[in-house]
């Protein structure tokens, strides 16, 4: 569709305000999953949307939500829940909320906003509740706790229901909790249901929740092409990965914003670990870290206080939020929120240290750079374990060269001289001390409580006091190693060499020509005035 020919926010019925919002936001049109589901929303349908990560796709629900409220307020009505938006993570919560803010910033009092999905106890939240806000955000599991203490009812009022992330919600161990919530409303309402990737419980909740919906699959690929996103594979087994993060890092190969997925949490505490052994701070995001300090750190990220994030998609630590029945029901998913559900702004590299072990948490990964329409660059290591992997992911996006993986023009010998340097910092990186690095940090977040928030708020120059990149320091660290010394420094001179543009660096032996003519010790003699005998000089 040409830009020309796109319809536009003004061309949609909305109401002003939420016009003028749009244009705070400074969108000028509409992405093309807001053009296509917003009409189609305005006009009562249901929806099954499918759009990569970075579409707008929060938006095209939320609009249409915003405009229906508004509409409605136009007749005096009882105040009371209108639309109930679900969210597999609180990270998600918070994301959707700031987004709905955003939008009725011209509105606030006729648009009420709560976000429940939060750690708070149920009986904190109940007043918040109580006001009946027009849209609610919560995971399912703490609707439901609200609904079975009757501090939420919808039978009469609800109109909208959104299932955000859908392709999540069943496999972070909410299905029990849906299907018991769906029982609290009405027979008749509005359904969203929006997704990344079309899966069996996306089609098990379409079921459940859709009536007669309209399906949008608005792109053949879930990744941009090409020219907006460049995929790279190197192969390289341990410890080649540990000595191309660290080239790459420190001679500036890689600049921008960078993302750095790993398999498992040890994982992420030895590589960052690793980096500090050479001064190049990096901060971890995992789910063993406090929800607020998770946040903390993509905000902060965003604000670019720090370039480097390494996050974990984890199998086994998956915990979105309590079930109501106290029980944690988990389904063994094979990614976790960090890749999914967060909003990363401005990522312009993501680097899979370990490779993701199915296509869908690869698109998820890889979906955190090149959005909206900037660039992005997408670099995976491959050891020989994770071939079948890669083999996998090639198909499934090998729909023409837009998807395709490409080598990355790299010769691992030009960077041998940097091995040594590498084996001794990953030496330093003990079990022991990636044990103690895990406790340490977790204490610290503990310690960067919601408390101090007000304090930080009236004292900003303190809030440096809670940095997440810091080094964490429980490897021995050799000052010596945070500089690459003059004998390496040919490889920061030839930075282009390494890049895949200069086949060879200037050898050795080309340093060492014409040695003996300039050495000073050989050569130097000391003349004095009036005796033409040459001396040798003393020192």
């Amino acid at each position: 569709v040409m830009a020309a020919e796109r319809l536009r926010f003004h061309e949609m019925g909305l109401d002003d305000r939420l016009l003028k919002a749009v244009a705070d936001l400074g969108w000028s049109q509409p992405t093309l999953i807001q053009e296509k589901a917003i009409p189609l929303a305005l006009d009562g349908k249901d929806l099954l949307a499918r759009a990569r990560t970075g579409s707008g796709k929060t938006a095209a629900y939320a609009i249409p939500i915003i405009q229906r409220i508004l509409a409605s307020k136009q007749s005096v009505r009882e105040q009371d829940v209108r639309a109930l938006i679900l969210v597999p993570t609180k990270e998600l919560g918070q994301q959707v909320q700031t987004m709905m803010r955003q939008l009725t910033s011209s509105c606030s009092r006729d648009v009420r906003v709560a976000d429940i999905s939060g750690k708070a106890d149920v009986s904190t939240q109940r007043p918040i509740l109580m006001e009946k806000p027009d849209v609610v955000v919560g995971t399912p599991s703490r609707v439901l706790a609200h609904l079975n203490a009757q501090n939420l009812a919808l039978h009469s009022s609800l109109e909208m229901l959104v299932v955000d992330e859908a392709d999540l919600v069943f496999s972070f161990g909410f299905e029990s909790d849906l299907k018991n919530l769906l029982c609290h409303l009405p027979k008749i309402y509005q359904s969203f249901l929006m997704s990344a990737t079309f899966n069996e419980d996306v089609q098990a909740l379409k079921e459940l929740l859709l009536h007669n919906p309209v399906t949008l699959k608005l792109q053949g690929s879930q990744l941009p092409d090409s020219s907006q996103l460049q995929q790279y594979t190197i192969k390289c087994e341990e410890e080649d990965k540990f000595l191309l993060i660290y080239t790459l890092l420190k001679l500036q190969l890689v600049q921008g914003k960078t993302l750095l997925f790993v398999a498992a949490v040890d994982r992420s505490y030895r590589l960052k670990l690793f980096l500090e052994q050479f001064a190049i701070p990096a901060c971890v995001l995992n789910s063993e870290l406090p929800v607020q300090s998770r946040c903390h750190i993509i905000s902060q990220f965003n604000q670019g206080f720090y370039d480097i994030i390494i996050a974990t998609d984890e199998q086994s630590l998956v915990e979105p939020a309590a079930s109501s029945s106290g029980k944690k029901t988990k389904k063994n998913s094979k990614e976790y929120g960090v890749s999914r559900g967060v909003d990363f702004q401005n990522v312009s590299n993501v680097i899979n240290f370990d490779f993701p072990t199915s296509v869908d948490s690869y698109i998820h990964r890889v979906g955190r750079t090149a959005r909206a329409d900037n660039p992005g660059t997408a670099l995976s290591f491959i050891s020989h374990t994770e071939l079948d992997a890669l083999a996998e992911v090639e198909e499934a996006l090998g729909g023409g060269d837009s998807a395709a993986l490409k080598p990355y023009e790299f010769k691992m010998e030009e960077i041998e001289g940097f091995r040594y340097r590498c084996r001794d910092a990953m030496r330093a990186v003990t079990k022991q001390a990636v044990k103690e690095a895990r406790l340490k940090e977790i204490k610290q977040e503990l310690l960067n409580s919601e408390k101090l928030k007000t304090y930080f708020e009236d004292n900003p120059r303190d809030l440096q006091l809670l940095r997440h990149d810091k080094d964490l320091h429980p490897a021995v660290i050799k000052p010596h190693m945070k500089n690459i010394p003059d004998y390496l420094s040919t490889y920061n001179r030839h930075r282009a060499a390494l890049m895949g543009l200069i086949t060879h660096f200037t050898s050795f032996c080309s340093l060492q020509k014409n040695v003996r003519g300039r050495n000073p010790l050989k050569s130097f003699q000391y003349k004095r005035t009036g005796n033409k005998k040459a001396r040798g000089g003393k020192s």
